[in-house]
């Protein structure tokens, strides 16, 4: 397959972000977010080199169903551990920009879709509305039998909830957290590495394979490039010839086709909105 041409690299990454924008016209827009959209609200990446990392640690091991099904208090033990590093976590500028974005794409009649790897709630409280989060999400759950109506292929249940009030305060297997339908063990909403996107129908698989075949540029957030839903974009947007850009400030991935923007993006996309005239000055 020939590699393609990746967008013209200038001198200033904001020229070569608000040109490959602007000439999306009226086509769809996909952005891909990953943990590094995030990392400026104070949550730690998966894959980054900050210390606090999730990667640096044992992440392959601990998020997988085996493990849960293997330990369940375990596992549970170590997800409200990372579910407790989001609390009080707020959207930064790039997730801001990005809402701008969308409405700037759609109101000049083009279409957007933002993808991410994230299982925080940071872009649905700035305030995106296209959003598909491909790996679950941390304030649901759902019941760990497939077919119950809270669980697989379409169910889940709100975290808020308080299912999770007797096991946080005593962590144990009486007190782990049960299913109101079927009293089977309820599960985090997240897809584990042993685990595929068909499993449920939140993780919005196909509407992801659906646009990656009609986009027009595909934009990369803070992302390492180290799961199934990037190499698929990678794949979708070189077999195509689609224009794509990576906001990649720590050099993470280099690829003759892919067009690697050296700067932040809380700084970068909110700059990028104020020249195109979607985000206020």
């Amino acid at each position: 397959m020939l590699a393609c041409r990746p967008v013209e690299a200038q001198q200033d990454p904001l020229d070569t972000l608000t040109e490959a924008l602007r000439a999306v016209g009226d086509g769809l827009l996909v952005v891909i977010t990953g943990a590094g959209v995030s990392a400026a609200s104070g949550i730690p990446t998966f894959r980054g080199t900050d210390p606090d990392a999730v990667w640096n640690k044992d992440v392959t091991e601990l998020a997988t169903r085996g493990y849960f099904e293997a330990d369940p208090v375990g596992s549970w033990s170590w997800y409200l551990k990372r579910f407790a590093s989001l609390e009080g976590a707020r959207p930064n500028d790039a997730h801001r920009a990005l809402v701008d974005l969308e409405h700037w794409q759609r109101g000049r009649g083009g279409d957007f879709l933002l993808v991410t790897q994230n299982i925080d709630t940071l872009h649905e409280q700035a305030g995106s509305e296209a959003l598909v989060k491909v790996h679950g999400s941390s304030d649901r759950l759902r019941c760990s039998h497939q077919g119950c109506r809270a669980g697989a292929p379409g169910g889940s249940l709100g975290r808020a909830e308080g299912y999770l009030r007797d096991f946080a305060a005593a962590p144990g297997p009486e007190t782990l957290p049960r299913c109101p339908e079927c009293g089977g063990l309820l599960r985090p909403h997240v897809l584990w590495f042993d685990e595929h996107y068909l499993e449920h129908r939140d993780y919005g698989f196909r509407r992801v394979e659906d646009a990656l075949r009609t986009m027009d540029l595909a934009l990369f957030v803070g992302t390492s490039f180290s799961v199934g839903i990037t190499e698929m974009a990678l794949q979708a947007g070189l077999g195509r010839r689609v224009p794509m850009l990576s906001i990649d400030p720590a050099h993470q991935v280099r690829l003759p086709w892919l067009t690697s923007l050296d700067a932040e993006a809380e700084a970068l996309l909110p700059s990028a909105g104020r020249r195109l005239g979607a985000t206020a000055a």
